[in-house]
C-alpha cells in the first residue's frame, strides 16, 4: 500500500467526516490525486464543488439503507412493466415525441459529463499503476472522492431515474423486450451493491457505461427528432455495447482471480472487492454478453425484430 500511496501527489486532500450515532470518524484524509492536479490546463473545466466533493455522507446513507431504495424501485418497476402494458393494451398510444427527445438529450449530456470525468481518470490510473492495483486498491484511495467520486456516485444513483426509459416504451406501446427490462433491473441492483461494498474496480464500469450511454442516448435523441443521418450504421452502438460486456466480463474475472488467489501486491482476500458482488457481476455480465450478441445477430444478421405480442409478455 505504501508503494501505491507514494505515487499519489497531494493535489487535493479530502477531510475526515463524522458519521454514525457515535460520531465516529473515517480515517480517510489521504492525499487524493485528481486529473486537474496532473493536467493543470483542465482545471477551468472542473468546478470547486466537484473537486472538493466528499462522497462519504451519501455513501453512508446508502450503506445504512439496507437496499430498501433499490428493492422498492425494482419491485415497483416490474409491476409497472406488467400492469402498465395491460392497461395500455386497449388504449391509444401516447406520442410523447418531444418529451422523449428531451429525456434522451438530457441523459446523453449527463453521460457525456460522466465520461469526461471518468475516462481520463481511469486512463491516468492505467498509465500509472499496474492492472492489479487499478482493481484491487480501496476505492476511497482511487476514485472515491472529488470529481471522479462524484461522477461514480451519480452514475450509481442515475440507475434509478433511468427506469423512466421504460415508461416511454409502455406509454407509447413500443415492444418491451426481455433484454430491456432485465438490463435495467440487474444494472440497478449490481451498481448499488458494488458501490456500497466499495468495489475497487468500479471506476472501469462507470467509465465504460458513461461512454456507451453518451453515444446511445444521443442516437435515441436523433431518432426522436427524426434527424438520424441517412444510412447511419446503428449496429455501431450495439458493437459498443457488446465490447463493454466483453471488457466488463474480463474485469470481473480478473477481480475474482485477484481476490481469491492474490497477485504481486495483494494477498488472497485482500483485493478490495466483495466476492459475492463479483460472482453476481460475472453472472450478470455474461448474461448481458449473450443477450446483446443474440440481439445483434437477430437484428443485423437475420433482420428479425421482436413482435409486439411477445413484447407484452414480461416472462
Amino acid at each position: 500500500m505504501q508503494a501505491f500511496l507514494s505515487k499519489i501527489q497531494p493535489t487535493f486532500v479530502m477531510p475526515e467526516r463524522p458519521y454514525g450515532a457515535n460520531n465516529e470518524f473515517l480515517s480517510r484524509g489521504q492525499p487524493y490525486t485528481q486529473i486537474p492536479g496532473v493536467i493543470p490546463a483542465l482545471r477551468p473545466f472542473y468546478s470547486n464543488f466537484e473537486l472538493n466533493y466528499d462522497s462519504e455522507e451519501v455513501l453512508m446513507r446508502m450503506m445504512h439503507n439496507n437496499y430498501i431504495v433499490p428493492t422498492v424501485a425494482i419491485v415497483g418497476y416490474l409491476l409497472f412493466c406488467y400492469f402498465g402494458q395491460k392497461i395500455m393494451a386497449n388504449r391509444t398510444a401516447f406520442g410523447l415525441n418531444g418529451s422523449l427527445a428531451a429525456w434522451n438529450l438530457f441523459l446523453a449530456l449527463f453521460s457525456l459529463w460522466g465520461a469526461l470525468r471518468m475516462v481520463p481518470h481511469t486512463l491516468w490510473m492505467m498509465h500509472n499503476y499496474t492492472f492489479e492495483e487499478t482493481i484491487c486498491t480501496p476505492a476511497y484511495l482511487t476514485y472515491g472522492c472529488g470529481a471522479a467520486g462524484f461522477a461514480v456516485q451519480m452514475f450509481c444513483l442515475s440507475k434509478l431515474p433511468e427506469l423512466v426509459d421504460t415508461v416511454f416504451i409502455v406509454l407509447r406501446k413500443k415492444p418491451l423486450i426481455f433484454l430491456h427490462w432485465y438490463h435495467h433491473v440487474t444494472v440497478l441492483a449490481f451498481c448499488w451493491n458494488a458501490y456500497v461494498t466499495e468495489s475497487g474496480a468500479g471506476h472501469y464500469f462507470a467509465s465504460m457505461n458513461y461512454t456507451v450511454h453518451a453515444v446511445m442516448y444521443f442516437y435515441y435523441y436523433l431518432q426522436a427528432i427524426k434527424a438520424v443521418p441517412k444510412n447511419f450504421p446503428s449496429w455501431i452502438i450495439t458493437i459498443m455495447q457488446i465490447s463493454q460486456m466483453i471488457a466488463g466480463t474480463g474485469i470481473v474475472i480478473a477481480s475474482i482471480y485477484y481476490y481469491r488467489y492474490g497477485g504481486r501486491k495483494y494477498a488472497p482476500g485482500a483485493c478490495s472487492n466483495n466476492e459475492s458482488n463479483l460472482i453476481a457481476g460475472g453472472v450478470i455480465y455474461a448474461s448481458y454478453l449473450y443477450l446483446f450478441v443474440e440481439f445483434a445477430v437477430k437484428r443485423f444478421v437475420f433482420g428479425i425484430k421482436e413482435e409486439p405480442k411477445k413484447a407484452k409478455k414480461l416472462n
